[in-house]
């Protein structure tokens, strides 16, 4: 099985991208989703975050209150740090294992992790192949006011606050460019998915990769 990391700045499109992906048959894990999944209710990630932060990030019901918690962490580097060496090697350990799911079921196939800060954060070094989705930056900005109702100048200072796309698309194995609409978006994501399921294949029979 080939394992890719799919990543891409805020309001590129990562999302449909990833739902095209799940689409044509690749097993497609959102690195969010898992990380939720690590600190729900009697999980081992819950009570270590409790130990070390306290009952106080806790709701009445005992779920983690991520309020609460993100606004303890955002203000201090060190306990996010803290947070972060709690948490990190949970949701590694937790995506690792589907994929070994995944390629038990199917050697031959496509395993994509999907998550924004994979390149910031260095995860992307897990994987064989990264696509990195993008689009013409007048198209995010235009994207971003819309879909969360905010002023331009504000979605300007989001933007400004990530890595630049430029700069992510220097680690592209693949790169999509979503900035001409879901269509052109949709076609071109399916000559990826061919590109690397012909790499898997290859792969599995014992061919190279690279």
């Amino acid at each position: 099985m080939l394992r890719v990391g799919l990543t891409g700045s805020i309001a590129t499109g990562k999302s449909f991208v990833s739902g095209v992906l799940g689409e044509l048959g690749c097993h497609v894990i959102d690195a969010d989703r898992v990380a939720r999944e690590v600190v729900e209710p009697g999980t081992e990630g819950l009570r270590r975050v409790v130990e070390a932060f306290g009952r106080k990030v806790l709701t009445p019901e005992g779920a983690l209150d991520r309020k609460t918690l993100g606004g303890i962490v955002f203000a201090d580097e060190r306990l996010r740090e803290l947070l972060n060496s709690i948490l990190h090697p949970l949701i590694i350990a937790a995506q690792d294992e589907r994929l070994r799911e995944f390629e038990a079921a199917d050697p031959e196939g496509v395993a994509v992790v999907d998550a924004a800060l994979m390149i910031e954060s260095g995860g992307y070094r897990r994987f064989e192949k990264l696509i990195v989705v993008h689009c013409r930056p007048e198209v995010q900005r235009q994207r971003l006011i819309e879909r969360d109702g905010i002023s331009a100048e504000a979605a300007e200072r989001r933007i400004a606050a990530q890595m630049p796309q430029g700069e992510k698309l220097r680690y592209a194995d693949f790169a999509i460019d979503t900035s001409h609409g879901f269509e052109d978006t949709r076609r071109r994501t399916a000559e990826v998915y061919a590109a690397l399921l012909e790499l898997s294949k290859k792969k599995a029979g014992g061919g190279s990769s690279s």
